[in-house]
């Protein structure tokens, strides 16, 4: 009775819920995402700059997130660079003497706090201007003559000036209400000559922060958190009464005080805020004045968006055209397209027809490329327009093994019996690129690469993800011996589309998705082992041991060229640094991410030519000696055998494991990962036991199929920043936000793998004459692109 259950609601569910009312849905909520971002933007107010000052959240200790924006955490060197030209000066009480030093540690961590109490205090360093301390702890004539002086000296003028002053006011005066008034006037006065160092530089007025009452001592007990809140809100009156007159540029840094709000208690005085909220604030200012200079990809605050270059508006004008020209056949009438495929309601798919499908007509490729240019407009918006926010990452251990738990509980609901029970069948291997897909991409969102053992652990799925694809390619060129044109095109094709527009549309060097140039790469080499004289397929070494043989030299010789390459770096990077292969693999000039993740999983795709020839030579002959059965329900091997090898396969695992654990860097797991692998103990795990040879879980293979393309979309349109941060479509609701966002993007991702399927057969004809006269002219416009990309480089710091 369960069991019927469970089966019809699987049903229902599937039933209503479609792909295509998923698609539908989906592009209506991005409408309506996209008015409410462009409205809050025009109505609301702010920007990325205000937001970064004004307000934000800790994500976890010492770990701040600023509304809307991901704040860079500087490095010594940046920060250097962007303050070599520029003079800065802080000027108030001991709290600002206390951010000053936390703003010269970012650039010179090795700074000590040695500086006389109640006096200026200087710093200067060889790559950067001067910074200046200057004691002022009150908002009174003093501060101003300064002020008026910096106004008048065009040659000692800072380009940045932090001011903040209340707690000496208070404390002098008691707190009383005729001291409050004063700071008002005072602060009227000042705030004319802020707006004049404004009119070249940038001025920030600090609020204060509050105090924990309870440790203050007795001569400071007057300071207390209503008083500060009365100065603060004399300071926003004034301060903002100023911009509303004359648009002050005067910024007011609140997020600072809101964040010492939550880390008060730790203040060994009462007063003074612990050095992680100092920092805090240090770092806030320091991504407001640098950001706009130095353009950190994960630093969005502060930063204008740049103008498309010429290859993003020829990309638009291409796609334009291709809308404006469906448009036009649309109103002629040329409705010539495919035939309709019902959906598969199990599946999500669409069945293929048991007759042929009628041709692709005129139109269709410019639907597609329609299709495609709505996607490409939504990938643009979300990683290179100031519509859409987004936040850093910050990994916990919930955030990456809860959702791997309800991911893995939607698998197992999911679960039918296969249609057969071979080794590695179709349904096996869709399903296990599926649920390492899905748990790569829980990888990337949670920012778990943060936690070693996790992150080797999923070096081991992008190994596995490798193998499969050499795996598959290998197969069907060792028992078909199609090694025509037509075929390598497809593939080609079917894997690079999607990368090649992205690089254009998003201006993203190919190398920048790494996964790709990395599994066509090994697709060209399997492609050429096998390919080259002679030619030695299933059909031929089953007839004589000696064509294994033959087999194996040609894989040795791939053994020796891997080995050579892997340890004669010089030779690697002379090679793939030559005009134009190097634009293919270099990554910001270099071509170390490429020799980097080459070397990584270099040895993957021998093991699985290796796995190939030996279950394709070995199967026949076992199940002759009725050692291996691949029959429905039954273990692979007899129960000795079966049990052995599940027991060493379980102890591999676990071995790794605990190596994986034990690991201190990463450089040190990396340089060994290449030589340890438990792809194999996973593969008997999975197919020895019969019942689970018998079942696959529909849920994990309708996701392998689309595979790819959720690991090339998820870069734009889930991640953030080109993958260094997180997509916000539901600001402030950060669980609903990831519900939204992904449900969006798995939509985008299952569309441009049907777009590409479609295209394929336009871009790619079966006529050999017709495909070469195709591939010269490609070859002709890619060599234009090529010579225009070299006008339009990524921006730096990306």
């Amino acid at each position: 009775m369960a069991v019927l259950a469970y089966s019809l609601g699987k049903r229902e569910i599937n039933q209503h819920f479609t792909i295509k009312n998923a698609k539908l849905i989906s592009l209506v909520v991005v409408f309506l995402l996209l008015v409410f971002h462009t409205a809050s933007r025009y109505y609301g107010g702010g920007d990325s700059c205000e937001w970064l000052l004004s307000r934000g959240r800790y994500l976890g200790e010492n770990v701040w997130q600023p509304y809307g924006c991901m704040m860079h955490k500087y490095k010594s060197i940046e920060a250097k660079t962007c303050l070599a030209e520029k003079r800065v000066a802080f000027v108030g009480d001991s709290r600002i003497r206390q951010l000053f030093y936390s703003f010269i540690k970012v650039i010179d961590p090795e700074r000590r706090e040695d500086g006389n109490k109640h006096e200026d205090i200087s710093f200067e360093d060889e790559s950067s201007s001067l910074n200046d301390f200057l004691w002022y702890p009150e908002a009174n004539n003093s501060m101003k003559e300064r002020l008026i002086s910096w106004t008048h000296e065009a040659s000692a003028k800072p380009d940045v000036v932090i001011l903040g002053a209340a707690t000496w006011s208070i404390k002098l005066h008691s707190g009383s209400s005729e001291t409050l008034q004063q700071y008002k006037v005072n602060l009227t006065a000042l705030a004319v000559h802020l707006e004049k160092l404004a009119d070249h530089g940038e001025v920030y007025w600090v609020l204060q922060d509050p105090v924990n009452e309870e440790v203050l001592s007795d001569n400071r007990k007057m300071i207390t958190n209503q008083q500060l809140e009365l100065y603060n809100e004399a300071a926003v009156d004034v301060l903002n009464s100023s911009k509303r007159n004359s648009r002050s540029r005067v910024k007011l840094l609140a997020a600072s005080r809101q964040a010492a709000m939550e880390t008060i208690t730790q203040s060994d005085d009462g007063l003074h805020l612990p050095e992680s909220t100092r920092n805090v604030g240090a770092m806030i200012l320091m991504n407001s004045v640098c950001n706009k200079l130095l353009r950190p990809i994960d630093g969005s605050c502060c930063q204008t968006v740049p103008p498309p270059n010429l290859l993003q508006k020829l990309s638009a004008c291409f796609f334009l055209g291709s809308a404006a020209v469906f448009l036009v056949l649309h109103v002629l009438g040329n409705n010539r397209h495919r035939r309709p495929v019902p959906p598969d309601v199990e599946s999500l798919e669409e069945k293929k027809p048991a007759t042929a499908a009628v041709p692709l007509g005129p139109k269709a490729p410019f639907q597609a490329l329609c299709r495609m240019g709505v996607i490409m407009g939504y990938f643009y918006l979300c990683d290179r327009a100031d519509v859409f926010m987004k936040e850093q990452k910050f990994y916990t251990h919930s955030t990456f093994f809860i959702p791997l738990i309800y991911i893995f509980v939607l698998g197992v609901f999911y679960s039918e019996n296969s249609k057969e029970t071979k080794l590695l069948n179709r349904e096996q291997t869709d399903e296990w690129k599926g649920w390492m897909q899905l748990v790569i991409l829980i990888y990337h969102i949670s920012g778990a690469s943060a936690f070693i053992p996790v992150y080797m652990h999923v070096r081991v799925l992008v190994a596995a993800y490798l193998f499969q694809t050499g795996y598959g390619h290998f197969s069907f060129f060792w028992l078909k011996g199609d090694f025509g044109l037509y075929r390598v095109c497809q593939v080609l094709f079917r894997l690079n589309f999607l990368v090649l527009v992205l690089c254009v549309v998003m201006n993203r060097p190919y190398q920048f998705y790494y996964f790709v140039p990395l599994v066509t790469f090994w697709f060209v080499v399997i492609y050429g082992t096998l390919a080259m004289w002679p030619q030695i397929l299933q059909k031929k070494a089953n007839n004589s041991g000696m064509w294994h043989l033959g087999v194996l030299t040609k894989l040795l010789g791939l053994l020796l060229f891997i080995c050579f390459f892997a340890f004669s770096q010089g030779f690697f990077e002379s090679i793939f640094s030559v005009w134009p292969i190097s634009k293919l693999f270099e990554l910001n000039g270099s071509i170390h991410e490429w020799w980097f993740r080459w070397k990584l999983d270099r040895f993957v795709t021998k093991f699985c030519k290796l796995c190939k020839i030996f279950f394709s030579f070995d199967n026949v002959l076992l199940q002759k000696r009725q050692v291996l059965s691949e029959g429905k329900g039954e273990a692979l091997f007899s129960a000795k055998i079966s049990n052995l090898l599940l027991f060493l396969s379980v102890v591999s695992f676990i071995t790794y494991s605990i190596w994986a654990s034990s690991c201190k860097t990463k450089t040190e797991c990396n340089e060994m990962h290449p030589y340890i692998s438990v792809i194999l103990a996973f593969i008997l795990i999975r197919n020895i036991p019969g019942y689970a040879r018998s079942i696959y879980s529909s849920f994990f293979s309708w996701f392998g199929k689309i595979s790819l393309e959720l690991f090339i979309c998820q870069y734009h349109i889930w991640l953030a920043a080109d993958t260094k941060g997180i997509l916000v479509l539901i600001p402030g609701n950060p669980s609903l936000n990831i519900m939204v966002s992904t449900f969006i993007f798995v939509c985008v991702a299952h569309e441009i793998s049907l777009i590409t399927n479609d295209l394929a057969q336009v871009v790619i004809p079966k006529d050999s004459m017709a495909l070469l006269k195709r591939l010269g002219a490609m070859g002709l416009f890619s060599l234009v692109v090529l010579l225009l990309a070299r006008g339009s480089q990524p921006t730096p710091g990306a």
